[in-house]
């Protein structure tokens, strides 16, 4: 059976240069074993599927996919299938606000004249990492103990855990070995810099460490630690 299917180059003006996601605009049918076989095949970090929305207050359901398993919740796909879906629309079914059904729940999704924009669901985990998990990661990105300023987990569908360096520079700096977790390293930028920090996510695919240009259920966790914990104030800007 035909199946209309996108796919969306996430967080970029220019092409190519984005976080793509693969869209399958009518997912209706298929069970789980034939979408996660499909997002092997595709090979992309997530693949998603629309059905129709089990919720009164929902615009449409998702499904998320990576090559290996299924996630309750990421950001690019969130945006990208919104993009998708909207598409799919006559302009007078196009409201400010679009509706997400998924794993974590119902995710707004709204319109502005920059993009889209959907707000952070709750997190799924939080709080400190064990000592013995924190020494596991920094081995996992080659650098010290000491190097690490404070880890987190910030985990809205993925698994994430985040981890400060002291520096936007020793983020860059990073060439992790193989990682078995889902890790969004950060670091702050001086003062003076247009961004305030530098955002790196690194995950494991089929036994090899992958990292994404940019992830948006990461910046969504982290976000919400920084602002906690008094480390950044809103509005702020991520390399």
């Amino acid at each position: 059976m035909p199946r209309p299917f996108q796919q969306i180059d996430v967080f970029s003006r220019s092409p190519y240069q984005g976080n793509p996601v693969a869209v399958v605009l009518d997912g209706s049918g298929l069970d789980p074993e034939e979408m996660q076989r499909f997002a092997r095949w595709t090979n992309l970090s997530e693949t998603t599927f629309i059905l129709p929305p089990t919720s009164s207050d929902a615009d449409y359901r998702v499904r998320i996919f990576t090559p290996g398993a299924e996630l309750a919740f990421a950001g690019h796909p969130t945006l990208g299938t919104c993009h998708a879906w909207l598409t799919t629309r006559p302009p007078a079914e196009r409201g400010d606000v679009v509706v997400q059904e998924c794993g974590a729940g119902l995710v707004p999704v709204r319109r502005t004249a920059d993009g889209l924009a959907f707000a952070a669901p709750p997190l799924r985990r939080s709080g400190p990492v064990k000592e013995a998990l924190v020494q596991r990661i920094g081995t996992a990105l080659g650098i010290a103990r000491d190097d690490i300023v404070a880890a987190e987990w910030a985990d809205n569908g993925p698994g994430w855990i985040a981890v400060l360096l002291d520096s936007a520079e020793a983020v860059l700096a990073l060439q992790p070995g193989i990682v078995d977790l889902h890790l969004g390293v950060l670091g702050p930028y001086p003062p003076e810099s247009t961004e305030t920090f530098e955002v790196r996510a690194f995950f494991p695919v089929n036994g090899t460490t992958r990292e994404d240009p940019v992830t948006g259920s990461l910046n969504a966790s982290v976000a919400q630690w920084l602002l906690r914990t008094g480390r950044a104030s809103a509005p702020y800007t991520a390399g």
